[in-house]
C-alpha cells in the first residue's frame, strides 16, 4: 500500500481558503446544511433481566459532527483535527454524498455469576474490564452507509471496572464482587471495525405506517476482539428517521447518520417507532474469554458463533431521540448455563 503525501504549500493553500467560511459556506461546492452536532449516551446493564453477571454493565458517550463534505476542508471541524484526518483519504476513498465523524469513549465490565467467591472460578468467565476512546468515520449514500472506527483503551486493573462497580453497589447498598483480585492483566487494547449498512426494503406510504429494513455486515480486527458479523434490523413506525438503526454498545453501533444532502436533520416531526434486529458473529478472538494476549492469564473456552437478538421502540421528537431495547445474547463460552439478557437505553441530542 502506497500513501501520497500532499506538498506543504497544498495544504497551507487549502487551510488559507476555507479559513473565512463558516459550517455549511464553502466556496467552490454544493452548500451542505449546517446541521447541528449530535451527542449520544449509551447505559446497558443485565439489571433489567434481573441479573448481575457476564456483560453485566456498558456505558458510552459520544459526539457525532456536523454533516461534512469531507473530513480534511471542511470549516464545519476544527483545523487541528481537519489536518489529522489526511490519512482518511485512504480509509474511505469512494464517492459519498455526506460524513461525518464520531469520537467516543465508554467502559464495559465483566463478571462471572457468583459474586462471593474471592478465588479463581476456573469454569466461569475471567472478570474483566475495557475503558476506551474511539475515533469513527461515517460515509453515506441515499440507501448506504460505511463506517470505519478504531478504539484505543485499557483492559485489565487500569479500566477502573472494579472501582466503578464497588461505586455503583455502594450507591446502590447491595453485595460486592470479592474476586476482582483475579481480573485480567493490564494491557493495551486495538479495535479496527469496518461496517457497511444498506437500506434494502422501504415503505413509506401516506396516511399509513412507515416499514423498513436495513443490513449490515463487516469485520473487526484487533488484540480485544476479532470478529467478521452480519444482520438485519426492521422497523415499523408512524415515523421513522432517516439514519440506519439502532445498535447496542459496539463499534460502528451510532444511529445518527449523516443525511443525504439538502435533506433535514432537525426534525419537523416526530413519532414512535418499533424494532427487531438480530446479529451473528463469527469470534475469532475475544479477549475477555481467551484471555490476555502478551501475558499468562485466566481463560474459559469461547464458542466462535455468537448471536445477539433485540426488539424495542424509539420515540423521536425535533431535536432528541430515547431508544430502549431488550437484547438476548446467546451462550459465549462452554459451560455457560443460559444465554444472557440486558437492557439498552440510548438517549440523543442535537446541539
Amino acid at each position: 500500500m502506497s500513501f501520497c503525501v500532499l506538498p506543504v504549500q497544498v495544504l497551507a493553500a487549502e487551510e488559507e481558503d476555507y479559513e473565512h467560511t463558516r459550517c455549511g459556506k464553502k466556496p467552490g461546492v454544493r452548500e451542505l446544511k449546517n446541521y447541528p452536532d449530535v451527542y449520544n449516551f449509551y447505559f446497558e446493564n443485565d439489571l433489567f433481566a434481573g441479573t448481575d453477571n457476564n456483560y453485566t454493565n456498558g456505558v458510552k458517550l459520544s459526539w457525532v459532527s456536523a454533516n461534512l463534505e469531507d473530513y480534511i476542508s471542511d470549516p464545519c471541524l476544527p483545523k487541528w483535527i481537519r489536518r489529522l484526518n489526511h490519512f482518511s483519504r485512504h480509509l474511505q476513498p469512494g464517492d459519498f454524498e455526506s460524513r461525518n465523524m464520531v469520537v467516543t469513549g465508554g467502559q464495559q465490565i465483566y463478571t462471572p455469576t457468583d459474586h462471593t467467591r474471592s478465588d479463581l472460578i476456573t469454569n466461569d468467565r475471567p472478570y474483566a474490564g475495557w475503558l476506551y476512546l474511539g475515533l469513527a468515520y461515517n460515509a453515506r449514500t441515499e440507501k448506504e452507509m460505511e463506517t470505519v472506527e478504531i478504539n484505543v483503551g485499557m483492559v485489565g486493573p487500569a479500566s477502573l471496572a472494579r472501582q466503578s462497580q464497588d461505586l455503583i453497589h455502594k450507591w446502590r447498598g447491595i453485595y460486592r464482587f470479592q474476586g476482582w483480585n483475579n481480573q485480567l492483566n493490564n494491557e493495551l487494547g486495538i479495535l479496527y471495525v469496518r461496517e457497511k449498512k444498506r437500506r434494502v426494503m422501504q415503505i413509506h406510504d401516506a396516511g399509513a405506517l412507515k416499514f423498513d429494513a436495513i443490513t449490515h455486515y463487516g469485520y473487526a480486527l484487533g488484540n480485544v476482539k476479532t470478529y467478521a458479523n452480519a444482520g438485519v434490523e426492521m422497523r415499523i413506525g408512524n415515523f421513522l428517521p432517516n439514519d440506519f438503526g439502532t445498535s447496542p454498545i459496539r463499534p460502528a453501533s451510532e444511529s445518527n447518520a449523516p443525511l443525504p444532502v439538502n435533506s433535514s436533520r432537525r426534525l419537523a416531526q416526530g413519532g414512535l417507532h418499533g424494532f427487531v434486529s438480530v446479529d451473528a458473529r463469527a469470534m475469532a478472538h475475544n479477549i475477555f474469554l481467551d484471555g490476555n494476549t502478551f501475558s499468562d492469564s485466566h481463560s474459559i473456552p469461547k464458542r466462535y458463533f455468537v448471536g445477539d437478538v433485540a426488539a424495542g421502540i424509539a420515540w423521536q421528537w425535533r431535536g432528541g431521540k430515547i431508544t430502549y431495547a431488550q437484547y438476548l445474547r446467546s451462550k459465549e463460552f462452554r459451560g455457560q448455563v443460559k444465554p444472557q439478557s440486558f437492557g439498552s437505553i440510548t438517549v440523543s441530542f442535537e446541539y
